[in-house]
């Protein structure tokens, strides 16, 4: 552990950096590039969910339009960590809609039906998973503030994919 003397004196260097400290051994521009990529990902999610939402109908689809907007609203949610985190680390949360699409790892898929809404969600779902899993692995314990948001998206994304695969479980209909 390193001394308190030596603790104070590297926390008055460099205080323009804000919460990071020479302790932060990552490259924080990939980082920053990564969380973009993910605050990319989540939008599209928002914005994909927020279509089925609206354009469900059916015999199903109230309670199928009830999972896409509490869907929605968490993406939005797991959003605003990420622009914050961003923020924390000396980025800026790059929300350009003309490179949204193209930065996020999900795809924007309309969905012809309901049961395909469903199914373009889990998709969705399931590359999140994936690409936050890599992200976790790749921050490790290097930078723990950013790893426990990962996970806790990650824990979300796997739930709503969980909710996803068991609207489909038993889909009676094309």
């Amino acid at each position: 552990m390193t001394d308190v003397q030596t603790l104070r004196e590297r926390a008055r260097k460099s205080i323009d950096d804000g919460a990071i400290t020479a302790s932060y051994t990552l490259d924080r521009k990939a980082v920053v590039r990564l969380l973009n990529e993910a605050l990319a990902t989540e939008w599209v999610c928002v914005l994909r969910y927020y279509r089925h939402y609206y354009m469900a109908s059916g015999m199903m689809a109230d309670s199928v339009k009830a999972e896409f907007l509490e869907h929605a609203q968490q993406e939005l949610a797991h959003a605003n960590l990420l622009s914050e985190r961003i923020v924390q680390l000396g980025g800026e949360p790059d929300l350009n809609p003309d490179t949204l699409t193209a930065r996020s790892h999900a795809e924007y898929r309309p969905g012809h039906d309901l049961r395909d809404m469903v199914k373009e969600n889990l998709i969705a779902e399931r590359i999140a998973i994936d690409s936050y899993r890599e992200m976790i692995n790749y921050v490790g314990d290097k930078d723990t503030t950013t790893k426990r948001i990962l996970m806790q998206i990650l824990a979300d994304e796997e739930e709503h994919a969980d909710d996803m695969a068991d609207l489909l479980d038993g889909w009676v209909g094309k």
